[in-house]
């Protein structure tokens, strides 16, 4: 992918509801604080960024190993992002857990060891993320057994 800008555009609804505009045919999406702040009348800031993360990764996943020409679908992505406070005080992410399920066996998988010692090294936003929040990923297969 060429380098380009992302752009996005907030507008406030009303307190801390505001409309996320993504651009062309793209829907906009609501973005609320949970309560006390806001009423939780659309994902958070913070869901947002775990949604982000997991996205991201199923995606890199999921394109490493269709360049294989595997077939891993459906691929269910499972993502946490402990919220804490930091050494002010102050509410921060402090880690973002992610787990990877495939939709098949292992075994239904050709070259898959080499994408999973490969894909995350792909991911745009668990990259960019990761410079300062860390970022477990675990991968299972439909049988659940651990893959990485």
């Amino acid at each position: 992918m060429a380098e380009t800008n992302v752009h996005v555009q907030l507008r406030q609804r009303k307190d801390y509801q505001f409309d996320i505009h993504f651009g062309g045919t793209v829907p906009a999406i609501m973005g609320d604080e949970p309560a006390p702040l806001g009423a939780g009348m659309g994902p958070s800031p913070m869901q947002l960024l775990a949604a982000a993360v997991g996205n991201c990764l199923s995606d890199s996943l999921l394109f490493a190993l269709r360049k294989f020409k595997q077939a891993p679908e459906p691929i269910h992505t499972d993502v946490v992002a402990q919220v804490g406070r930091n050494a002010e005080g102050r509410l921060r992410v402090l880690q973002i857990r992610a787990v990877l399920t495939l939709g098949v066996p292992a075994a239904a998988l050709e070259h898959l060891q080499r994408v999973l010692d490969t894909f995350e090294a792909y991911c745009t936003v668990t990259q960019s993320v990761g410079q300062g929040i860390p970022v477990a990923v675990e991968v299972f297969d439909s049988l659940q057994v651990r893959l990485k």
